[in-house]
């Protein structure tokens, strides 16, 4: 019997788990995945929204002013990447300078600092490949960019640190009121609780409508989005993130730097029916590049290392659905959490932390740890941390992925802490092997290699990331298929 059950180990599920590890409470996260952070999380823009654009007094305005304004020290307790570089909301024509005006003004009502509405001279200054049609942009200097993956993975290991139990490949398949609690149905067992929260993600309508009345049946939007990055030698086209004026769909293609050093442009948005269809297409890159053309001169197309696609889980209300579930006392929804759902994320944990809380009605734990050391960059590292890594480990030496200058040393410690990397996917998250221009080409037989040997398992059962997804085959199967082969060559 757990105290609480958390489905979907996303930015807010991990968020949540953290805030309530703060109580003697039994905790579990179920997630269908072999990782955190591999559904919306994973593959969205890495901005901290300054907050300007949500309608006032909805839960995404409120939440994301104030998750804005907690992501800093949050990244300073749990050391993930985060910079506040500002944010620009370009507009192409004087006669939309009223809807500039329209946000600036709804920014003010949220609770946004500091914004401004500058003109072209202005904005050259800021940023010299500004595009020819840009005539005005609203200024944010309180936005800034994060690493999404960086900021599941230490929620989640900080968590995980504070005694949550994380199950993974765990798939809610039902779940039933039982007595003053929940029984849920899973591939991997059956699990009781007295509270659920659903951070399910693009699933959260599925399991919201398994306890939900009959009049409250919802149904969430997958809505993907297609980006393209580019390489670190094109990382300062610009400085700040770029916003074009939004429309229904969105805020349109941005332009933006990343934490890491890279650039990035897009997301498109195109509702889908499926809520796995993740794969990109020729026309939404293309829409990509062309649009990202406005906000700046000569896209550095050339730089193109990738391209990878999200999917938003778009709810019907066009606000986040949080909140305790008609009918079902003590079972908690975190749904419709589209952007700016990873700005909110440090917010959403404490306000949901606070009803369950109020339900439970727990003891503080005297013994949370509120900190959390990340992964040594050698990249990063000063010449002095790297003689004192290597030193502590020789396996720091040893550089495994050229293109990010990750080390054996840093690979080693992604599989050996909480919650440890189990996959190449997994290890690229925590370390960025396989993240620069090659795209793995020379790094991955020996991030391989390194999880065979350290999860003590054959090389063939090392997964990109989830089942179907082998890089090898088992000997015995390896054999077979080349005599198959063989066979139909003679033929």
């Amino acid at each position: 019997m757990y105290d609480v059950i958390i489905i979907g180990a996303g930015v807010n599920g991990c968020a949540v788990a953290r805030e309530l590890s703060r109580k003697k409470l039994k905790i579990a996260v179920l997630e269908k995945c072999t990782d955190v952070c591999e559904g919306t999380s994973k593959a969205n823009s890495g901005i901290a929204h300054a907050g300007f654009d949500a309608k006032p007094g909805t839960l995404m305005a409120k939440l994301n002013v104030i998750g804005s304004n907690r992501m800093e020290q949050l990244s300073k307790e749990l050391d993930f990447p985060y910079k506040r570089n500002g944010s620009l909301v370009l507009c192409f024509d004087e006669k939309d300078l009223g809807k500039l005006e329209e946000l600036k003004e709804r920014g003010i009502k949220n609770g946004v600092k500091e914004l401004q509405i500058l003109n072209r001279e202005q904005i050259l200054s800021m940023e010299p490949n500004i595009g020819e049609k840009v005539v005005a942009a609203l200024y944010a200097p309180t936005a800034a960019i994060i690493c999404p993956f960086g900021l599941t993975i230490a929620l989640a290991e900080n968590a995980a640190v504070n005694g949550v139990e994380f199950f993974f490949r765990t798939k809610v398949e039902k779940a039933n009121q039982k007595g003053n609690g929940y029984e849920i149905l899973t591939d991997n067992g059956t699990f009781e609780t007295k509270t659920v929260i659903n951070a399910a993600g693009v699933y959260a309508d599925e399991i919201h409508n398994m306890v939900c009345e009959k009049e409250d049946v919802f149904h969430i939007t997958p809505r993907k989005g297609e980006y393209v990055l580019y390489d670190k030698k094109v990382g300062n086209f610009v400085s700040h993130t770029l916003f074009q004026l939004p429309t229904a769909l969105g805020k349109g293609i941005l332009v933006t730097p990343t934490v890491h050093g890279n650039l990035l442009t897009g997301p498109t948005a195109e509702d889908m029916e499926e809520k796995e269809q993740v794969d990109t297409s020729s026309e939404g890159l293309a829409k990509v590049l062309e649009k990202a053309a406005l906000s700046v001169t000569e896209v550095p197309s050339r730089q193109v290392i990738t391209s990878f696609a999200g999917l938003r889980a778009h709810g019907p209300k066009g606000d986040f659905i949080i909140g305790e579930v008609k009918g079902a006392p003590g079972f908690f929804d975190v749904a419709a959490m589209e952007s700016p759902g990873l700005t909110c994320a440090p917010a959403v944990g404490e306000y949901v932390a606070d009803m369950v809380n109020a339900y439970l009605k727990p003891e503080d734990k005297e013994d949370f740890v509120g900190t959390r050391k990340g992964i040594p960059s050698m990249a990063l590292a000063s010449k002095k941390e790297r003689q004192r890594l290597i030193q502590e480990n020789p396996a720091y030496a040893n550089v495994i992925c050229r293109c990010e200058m990750v080390t054996e040393g840093e690979i080693l410690d992604a599989i050996r802490r909480p919650l440890g990397a189990t996959t190449t996917d997994g290890v690229k998250r925590r370390t960025r092997a396989g993240m620069g221009r090659c795209q793995a080409g020379f790094c991955l037989p020996r991030t391989v290699e390194i999880l065979a040997r350290e999860l003590q398992v054959d090389e063939s059962e090392i997964l990109k990331a989830g089942e179907g997804s082998r890089y090898l085959l088992p000997k015995g199967e390896a054999k077979n298929a080349s005599s198959l082969q063989e066979g139909g060559c003679r033929s």
